[in-house]
């Protein structure tokens, strides 16, 4: 599953295998934006903790005319039982926001997600990230250890 989607000949969505040195200047937005789950993201993988390879997991990278503008993750959710899945370390360059990237992200993560996991669960610290998922219809929840959920539908 080498292209997972194609919305523009500039665009696509590829599943990582490896985190290669592109990465590190989605890393120094992100930190010059006040946020630091892309390093989080790197460090993880360096020290093999989370390389989102068990059943289920994916980490996709999106592509402009082969640039990487933008990084996500599925994993099985750690607060719950494995039928959960969580939305984790989305990132899109500042510049690409305007241009649904985000949303094909998180679309490409969901159909990745439908049939291993019933729900996604995610957990967000901003107001726009918050209305950010709300469109792309995830619903907010109260939980200590996510903000926001959608259940999944699956074919059949």
């Amino acid at each position: 599953m080498d292209q997972i989607l194609q919305a523009d000949p500039g665009f696509s969505i590829r599943r990582l295998q490896a985190l290669a040195e592109p990465i590190r200047a989605l890393e120094a937005e992100a930190v010059a934006e006040g946020f630091r789950f892309v390093t989080r993201l790197i460090n993880e993988w360096e020290h093999r903790t989370a390389r989102f390879e068990r059943p289920g997991e994916c980490l996709l990278g999106v592509f402009y005319q082969g640039q990487l503008i933008a990084v996500g993750g599925l994993s099985i959710d750690p607060y719950t039982g494995p039928a959960v899945g969580r939305l984790r370390r989305v990132y899109v360059t500042r510049a690409m926001r305007d241009r649904k990237v985000g949303k094909a992200l998180v679309q490409a993560l969901l159909e990745f997600a439908t049939p291993s996991f019933r729900t996604v669960r995610l957990s967000t610290d901003t107001p726009d990230a918050a209305a950010f998922y709300l469109r792309c219809g995830f619903h907010r929840i109260n939980d200590a250890t996510a903000t926001h959920a959608i259940k999944l539908k699956r074919a059949g």
